[in-house]
């Protein structure tokens, strides 16, 4: 995997340069969709499940940020609440993360894909019948 750059987001205003790391673009994406309602979790990979085990949470999991000639193409992978509209959620991730990133970096983001890869099923309440 080739290893990403940079993003400049700074305009010649002869302070210097402002430079944001595509791992504060993932961190920014992943708190962002969390706010949502109806998303369940987000599917990272196995490092991450081991780092949360000592519990350090990881923000930026399964969130993955491309930089190509086109644009910054963001990939979410997440589990959603059983029962809640899926492209409803989908699309409210997708706005979020684009008015998040917007406010925060000022940046344009070409693509946010989300891939939804599970539904989380409720955990049943078990009731004891008391006599």
């Amino acid at each position: 995997m080739a290893e990403q750059s940079l993003v400049n987001v700074s305009d010649h205003t002869g302070l210097g340069k402002v430079e944001i790391a595509p791992e504060v673009i993932e961190v920014i994406a992943g708190i962002a969709a969390s706010e949502v309602k109806g998303l369940s979790t987000m599917r990272g990979n196995f490092a991450t499940g081991v780092v949360e085990k000592f519990g350090k949470k990881s923000h930026s999991k399964g969130v993955k940020v491309e930089l190509t000639d086109n644009g910054i193409l963001i990939d979410l992978f997440v589990v959603l609440n059983f029962g809640v509209s899926i492209p409803e959620v989908a699309q409210k991730i997708q706005a979020n993360i684009r008015q998040t990133l917007k406010n925060m970096t000022a940046l344009e983001i070409a693509e946010v894909n989300i891939h939804v890869v599970g539904v989380q099923m409720e955990k049943e309440v078990t009731e004891e019948i008391t006599e």
